[in-house]
């Protein structure tokens, strides 16, 4: 029987008295605020928009709790742009889309930092027994992307640097369940040549033998390249993630169908950057459409989410499209028993 599990990739909106709060305290708004700086108030409005995401989903039903990501003003680029040899540039655009984000310009080594695992650690004491925690990153070759390299002179070096500074992030975790490593570059603007390819998929898998959780690795806007797809194969990991939201879902389905797929997979099924909720029926169908189309493949789990952050969204739909992913979890679930 498949294991339905509803989750997120994270990054949620902040609930409208955080924004408030820490727009009165910073004087700007969320997309103009800089992480890694917080003094003691700033710090208790972060800590209290933590309780009120996981509240969000716990109340939704989900079955893998994120942090949320309320501190990560520069969504991908967050983990670089509060790390000490880093600079933060001016505000860019990027993945042709309404996302922003300082561009991180890295000037020196990158040590581990233990920014996102203390985040986790917070988050892990409002969780419950009962509740799993599913830790969020980029995936090493997306950070690589969206940063500038300063510091080590080499695309190939830098991508290795960006892993191992990934990997050693991630052992510092505290115990988590699941891990979304955020692979959107590698599905628009994929490796251009066989070097990168095996780079990208070995930076991949050294970041996922970090953990002991599952690893997802999940792409969206878009479908992974062939050949990105034939090489990631490589990658030890659990899942990986297919947008059948605002991909391509016959090169998706051509991937799997070619070359095979996990034992788990993950999709995105509800679109996280548009303020149309859909019903947990229509979640259902997409479920089944996917592994009708793909009946050679047997998953032991599939991971229903969003195709992207919800970021964007306000976040009385946020939350409606939570409670839409749950429920058809439960009701799929309840079909294949």
């Amino acid at each position: 029987m498949t294991d339905l599990v509803a989750t997120t990739p994270g990054l949620y909106p902040l609930p409208d008295a955080a924004k408030q709060r820490l727009s009165d305290l910073k004087g700007h708004q969320k997309g103009d605020l800089v992480s890694g700086d917080e003094g003691p108030e700033i710090a208790a409005a972060y800590e209290e928009a933590r309780g009120e995401l996981i509240a969000d989903q716990r109340t939704a039903g989900l079955d893998r709790i994120v942090e949320g990501q309320a501190r990560w003003d520069d969504m991908l680029a967050h983990p670089l742009t509060v790390h000490e040899n880093v600079e933060t540039g001016g505000i860019v655009r990027y993945y042709d889309n309404n996302n922003f984000y300082r561009d991180p310009q890295v000037r020196g080594d990158l040590t581990a930092s233990g920014d996102v695992a203390a985040e986790l650690d917070a988050a892990t004491e409002l969780l419950g027994d009962d509740e799993s925690l599913q830790a969020v990153l980029p995936g090493p070759y997306s950070l690589a992307d969206l940063a500038t390299d300063e510091h080590y002179g080499d695309e190939a070096e830098f991508l290795d640097a960006v892993g191992d500074f990934l990997a050693g992030e991630v052992e510092a975790f505290p115990a988590h369940e699941t891990l979304f490593l955020l692979e959107p570059s590698l599905v628009t603007n994929p490796p251009a040549d066989d070097g990168t390819d095996d780079l990208a998929s070995e930076v991949v898998d050294r970041v996922a033998g970090a953990t002991d959780g599952d690893v997802v690795v999940q792409g969206y806007w878009g479908a992974f390249e062939e050949k990105t797809y034939a090489h990631l194969m490589d990658a030890d990991v659990d899942a990986f993630g297919f947008d059948l939201v605002a991909g391509d879902r016959e090169q998706d389905l051509y991937n799997v169908n070619e070359y095979g797929a996990k034992d788990e997979v993950s999709l995105g099924l509800v679109d996280g950057q548009n303020t149309l909720v859909e019903s947990p029926e229509t979640v259902r169908e997409r479920v089944d459409w996917f592994q009708d189309q793909v009946p050679a493949t047997d998953f032991e789990r599939v991971y229903l989410t969003t195709n992207t952050e919800t970021f964007y969204l306000p976040v009385s739909k946020h939350k409606e499209k939570l409670v839409a992913l749950a429920e058809a979890a439960v009701a799929e679930s309840e079909v294949t028993q």
